[in-house]
């Protein structure tokens, strides 16, 4: 039987290959640190974690990763709403609701939003690689404060 740890490193070595990107082990760390973080946290939130695994890992190697992973699909930004960078895993399409006063941000299904109209293109040749909406508001946590 194939343990959990070796499955998911076979996992990120394919996905590297996919993407052109090569394996090293801070890359993989930082993989699964995204992995079992789940949410949306940012390059400092990773950072704190993947610290545990490898202490002498620098804030800007795990900066320089995101970006990559950002790049090549296998991480996606979200919100510019909460003041710094925040990632989750590529995957299946959908939104996020922010609180404008912690920051927070939470994912929301389309179907919540109600049906969205699809173009390619925009006016004045706009060409959409995806639709991303963020919902801006208060989360019930700052409300009651």
């Amino acid at each position: 039987m194939i343990s959990m740890q070796a499955e998911e490193q076979s996992t990120f070595r394919e996905l590297c290959e996919q993407r052109g990107i090569a394996v090293t082990h801070q890359r993989q760390v930082l993989y699964e640190v995204m992995r079992a973080a789940g949410g949306h946290p940012s390059p400092e939130e990773v950072y704190a974690r993947v610290r545990e695994r490898i202490p002498t890992i620098s804030l800007a190697t795990v900066y320089k990763n995101i970006h990559l992973f950002v790049e090549s699909g296998v991480l996606r930004e979200v919100s510019l709403h909460h003041g710094s960078v925040r990632v989750e895993m590529a995957g299946e399409q959908h939104h996020h609701v922010v609180c404008s006063r912690c920051k927070s941000i939470s994912d929301i299904e389309e179907r919540e939003l109600g049906p969205m109209p699809r173009r390619e293109r925009l006016a004045g040749g706009f060409l959409v690689e995806r639709y991303a909406i963020d919902v801006i508001g208060l989360c019930a946590n700052c409300q009651k404060n």
